[in-house]
Order: structure tokens, then sequence, then C-alpha cells
């Protein structure tokens, strides 16, 4: 049972979340205060820890989305959750792609088969995601893998031979992740989302050096950035960010921002913080093939059709916008991780892999496995 959070512990420190609530964080959007890293550091130890009251975590996680959490407050707990998260790095340096675990609910998850056929061209891709993840709990990578006849519940080690024997590979959170699945009741007892559906998507199960995420807005994107630079656990060389379909790690049709990240480096090679670059700019999707609206990605039935989409377009069956939106999502992930000049080499990289019967052969190899 959980125990009230009324008092200090000597277990955990001085900063029961009660006492956050009323003496940092909790008085409302406009004067809270944000926490020092310590504060945050704590109140995640203590969750995790099943140490707080059900009224009072869910009050804490609440405030946490009014006042809205700063780089430092997310790096926190970013950085105790990976404390507990079980890593199994791949041979393969593969690109993390972290998407939204609550899924989509209108549109066709395009990044399995643009993950199938990047890895097709000999751009090693790691996806992951939960089951059913409040507070939406839609379709997300799992349920189309598991349309497509490919394991999920996999341990990371099998998760991490999975990518070195295919080029593609899925992390199953529970499994990888159980401190974060632990906490799945009170998070759908929540109804909204909090700061845990942020984090989550951080995790980078395979230790991946690129991370491609996406955002609503440019300024969360900078803020998943220096999260990852204020991380004390991640040591990321590059992080590619778009405005992607409801949330998801697929690119919308029409004006897309991007952000980019790249870690920088002196002349001795030892980087730091004051050489790192971010930029944004804007791609026009017709440019790339995408000459279409998002309406045109609707699908009824969404782990369904996805895996019956990403089978057609992966083997070559489809010749139409499926396929174009395919290969720019695989062009993407291909230029994130420098297997590609730009986005148009990338392009020609990932047609050539379905043409050729690379992205197929992916996909038979999945099944195998």
């Amino acid at each position: 049972m959980a125990k009230a959070t009324t008092e200090e512990d000597e277990t955990f420190g001085e900063w029961p979340l009660k006492r956050l609530m009323t003496e940092v964080c909790g008085s409302g959007p406009k004067s809270a205060d944000d926490m020092t890293r310590a504060q945050a550091t704590e109140a995640m130890r203590r969750i995790f820890a099943g140490e707080p009251d059900h009224t009072t975590l869910g009050a804490f996680w609440l405030a946490n989305r009014w006042k809205r959490n700063n780089p430092e407050e997310l790096a926190a707990y970013v950085d105790e959750m990976c404390a507990r998260v079980e890593y199994v790095e791949p041979d393969a340096d593969p690109i993390d792609c972290g998407a939204n675990y609550d899924g989509k609910g209108e549109t066709a998850i395009l990044g399995a088969a643009a993950g199938i056929v990047a890895a097709g061209a000999g751009t090693p891709v790691v996806v992951h995601s939960g089951d059913r993840v409040p507070t939406q709990k839609q379709d997300a990578y799992k349920h189309v893998l598991d349309e497509l006849g490919i394991a999920t519940e996999l341990t990371p080690r099998d998760s991490a031979e999975m990518v070195d024997e295919t080029g593609f590979g899925f992390y199953y959170q529970p499994a990888f992740n159980p401190a974060i699945d632990d906490l799945w009741e009170r998070r759908d007892m929540m109804g909204v989302r909090s700061f845990v559906n942020t984090i989550e998507t951080l995790a980078n199960p395979a230790g991946a050096s690129t991370h491609l995420g996406s955002f609503y807005h440019l300024a969360f994107a900078k803020k998943v950035v220096d999260t990852f630079v204020d991380s004390e656990f991640h040591d990321l060389d590059r992080v590619i960010m778009f405005q992607g379909m409801e949330g998801y790690d697929d690119i919308r049709p029409g004006y897309t921002k991007v952000a980019e990240w790249n870690a920088g480096g002196d002349a001795d090679g030892d980087g730091g913080s004051e050489s790192d670059s971010f930029t944004d700019y804007e791609i026009e999707t017709p440019e790339y093939g995408m000459d279409f609206e998002e309406a045109d990605l609707e699908v009824d039935d969404v782990a369904v059709d996805s895996a019956t989409l990403t089978e057609e377009v992966v083997t070559g069956e489809r010749d139409d916008h499926w396929r174009d939106a395919v290969a720019l999502n695989a062009a993407l992930r291909i230029y994130a991780r420098g297997d590609a000049d730009g986005i148009d080499e990338g392009i020609d990289l990932a047609r050539e892999a379905i043409d050729d019967g690379s992205a197929a052969d992916v996909l038979a190899a999945l099944r195998e496995f």
C-alpha cells in the first residue's frame, strides 16, 4: 500500500511530493516555481518506489502539466528512468525512433514500413512502444508488427539480436522499461497525459547515437534536445525531429517543420555543448513525392491497414501515394543516421531498396526471427 507523503523520509530526502506541491510546483500554471534537479530526481525516485499516495501522485502529475516542465526537470526524470532501463545494445548503431507510445487513431502508421525500407537500404532502425499505453491507448508500433506476424514481446537481448540479424528491431516497453510499465494503472486513472508520456519515448533502449522524434510545436523539439543535453545518462550525436501526423514519427504531407541538432566537437575532439548546433528548416513534401493531403493517409483500422500497406509497399506491390509516403519517411531515417547527404539521396536509396527486393528480404527475415 502506498504511504502518505506528509513527512520527510530519510530513505529519499527532504522533498515528499506533497511538500513539493505546497512549496514549489503546485500553486498553478503562472505562479508555480520550477524544481531543482535534486528535487525532481527525488520526486521520480519516490514515484518509482510507489511511495506517494495515489491522490498526491495524480496532483503532482497534473501540476507538472499545468506549469510545464523545463529541460532540467525532464532530464532528472529521464535519468532516473534510464537507471532502471535494461539496455542491450546491438553491434550495429541503429537510429532510435521514439514515437508517442499511446499511438494513433486515424492515419496509417508508416514507421514500420519506413524502418524496414531504411534497413533494406543499409540503415539499421530501432522502434519501441508499449501496449495500449494511456491515455489514448491506440495503435502503436507493436500492434502493426503483431499484424505482420513479427515477434514483439521480446527480451531486450532478443531485440538487439533482431537488429543485428535483420537491420530492424523492436524493443517492448514492459521488458526493457518495467519501472514505467508499473505506472500503467495510475496513468490510466489520470485521464490526461503527464510528463511520463514524454520521457518514455526518450529511453533509447538500444543505446543509439541518433534519435528521431516528432513534435506539434518547434518549442517542444528544442525542449527535447535540451533534455538530452542536460541528461547525465544520454550522450547522443544527433537529434532530428519533425511535425508528425497525430504526434507520431510519420511526416505529415505539405509544409513540415524539421528541427535538427548535432553535437559539437573541437579540434581535440573533446566536444562540448558550446559547439553544438540547433537549426530548424521547412520542407515541402510535394517536392519529395508526397503531393497529397493528410486525409489520403487515413485508414479504417490503423493496425490492420498499416500492416497490409507495409507489406504491399516493401514487397513492391504498390506504386502509388503510399509508396511515396514510405519512401520519404525512410529517407529521413537514412539521412538522420548520416547514411545519405540529403533527403533526395535518401529517397533514391529507399526506392532502390524496394525495387531490388532488399526491403522485402528484411520483412521476410523479421517474420522468421
